[in-house]
Parts: C-alpha cells; sequence; structure tokens
C-alpha cells in the first residue's frame, strides 16, 4: 500500500465511523476530494452537510488544570523536555502537551505581534500554552469522526484513546488553541492528561511558573489563537443547543 492509500484508507476509515463509510466508492472520494488533506476537508465538508449521524459528544467536567504564570516564566523549557520523557519516552519539545518553545520569539500572535507582542522580541513576557480541558461541549472530542477523545477519570481529563486514533489530524483543526500534538512516527494525536494528577511539567518549572490547581473554566479568559477549521455538524449542533436552551 503506496502513501496515498494508506491515506485515502485512514479518510474513509473515518467516513465510516461518522457513518459515511459505504457511500463513497474510491473513484467517486477521489473525484470529490483528492487525497490526503484535500480529502480531510471533504470529510469537514460532508459532516458540515449533516450527514453524518453521530450524536454530540457530552464529557463529564474535568477535575483538574494546569495554569501558568508567564511573569514568572523563565523560557528554559524544562516543563516541555518532562512531558515527552514522561508521556513518549524521549525529548521532544515539538510533541510536549504544554507549548512553549512556539512564543518564545514573538509570543502567541507570532510575528504579527512584533515588538507589541510578547516574547523575546516583544515585551520579555514568555507565555506557556496549556490545555484548557474543555467544559461542554469539548472541540477535539466533537471533531474526531471516531471518538477517540474520551474522558480519563478519576480527573476527567481529556485523553486520546490511542486505539480509535485514526491519525486524521481533525482534532488539531478544531482546538482554538491549537493544543493538540501529532506524533509522525507513531500518526496518533496525543493531549495533556493532568499525568493522572501530578503533572511533570509542573514538577520540573524551576521558577513555579505552573501550578496544578482545581478546574475552572478559562476559555473565554484567554484569547484563541486560530479560527477552527473543523467542523461540527448541523445535528450535533442542533442537539447541543436543544441541550441549552435560553
Amino acid at each position: 500500500m503506496d502513501h496515498k492509500d494508506e491515506s485515502l484508507a485512514q479518510v474513509k476509515e473515518a467516513l465510516k465511523a461518522a457513518g459515511l463509510g459505504q457511500s463513497l466508492s474510491r473513484r467517486q472520494f477521489l473525484k470529490v476530494s483528492g487525497v490526503t488533506v484535500a480529502g480531510m476537508s471533504a470529510l469537514g465538508f460532508l459532516l458540515s452537510k449533516g450527514e453524518a449521524k453521530t450524536p454530540l459528544v457530552i464529557m463529564d467536567q474535568a477535575q483538574g488544570l494546569v495554569v501558568a504564570d508567564p511573569t514568572r516564566c523563565v523560557g528554559c523549557r524544562r516543563c516541555e523536555l518532562a512531558c515527552t520523557e514522561f508521556n513518549d519516552g524521549k525529548a521532544s519539545p515539538t510533541l510536549s502537551r504544554i507549548k512553549v518553545s512556539r512564543n518564545l520569539n514573538f509570543g502567541p500572535k507570532g510575528v504579527y505581534g512584533g515588538q507589541r507582542g510578547h516574547g523575546n522580541w516583544g515585551d520579555g513576557l514568555i507565555v506557556q500554552d496549556l490545555c484548557k480541558q474543555c467544559p461542554h461541549p469539548v472541540p477535539c472530542a466533537n471533531a474526531c469522526p471516531n471518538d477517540a477523545i474520551v474522558i480519563k477519570p478519576p480527573l476527567n481529563a481529556r485523553v486520546v484513546d490511542l486505539e480509535k486514533c485514526i491519525g486524521c489530524k481533525m482534532c488539531q483543526r478544531a482546538c482554538p488553541w491549537e493544543m493538540m500534538s501529532f506524533d509522525a512516527e507513531t500518526n496518533k494525536a496525543t493531549k495533556c492528561f493532568l499525568c493522572n494528577g501530578k503533572p511533570k511539567c509542573v514538577e520540573a518549572c524551576p521558577a513555579e511558573a505552573l501550578a496544578f490547581v482545581p478546574w475552572r473554566d478559562v476559555t473565554d479568559k484567554i484569547p484563541p489563537r486560530v479560527v477552527p477549521t473543523a467542523i461540527v455538524s448541523p445535528e450535533k449542533a442542533a442537539s447541543c443547543n436543544e441541550c441549552h436552551k435560553r
């Protein structure tokens, strides 16, 4: 199986999980969507058309959260190393569930922030990006076509079930804060699961810039980094509106 066939198989698995697996032949699928990236866009389109008969994923509220104090961060990135050494058995900041490296020079706004932003090229403030353990509706969980993002008791952290993850990266496209990581070696997504209540990033920080605290909703206090491109189906959105009628 070549790379294109493998990518196509993954996308078709996602379609199947969404209830669409038998509706498109290989020729039809390629004609509509192309391969790989375009294929995933087609999946988002099909979900947006309401053809996927998947219910909205409702998760119990998380019981813990890692929070950061940017005024104390020294940019040493020990947190990233501790995270990946514990979770992945290797020092790989690109896989880290806490993200500091990407904000070192320009802050969360990137180069567009320039001297007016954070980071070494801005005001010197190093911002640590962390998973918000979002309340319902959880963006990454509802974007996953295979229900691979679940909760892990007793903290109810949102975690990736590696047995279910098909590597489609829809969760990455769904997170407004770009907190999903992807391991190219395993072709699996990964995210913060609070290290079972003993976050290694918190333990490794020499400046005490991180803390593990009882959960609180911070999603309305921290501006999104990007506009999510994964689309939740109208069916899911409707069920959410029904639950949250005002």
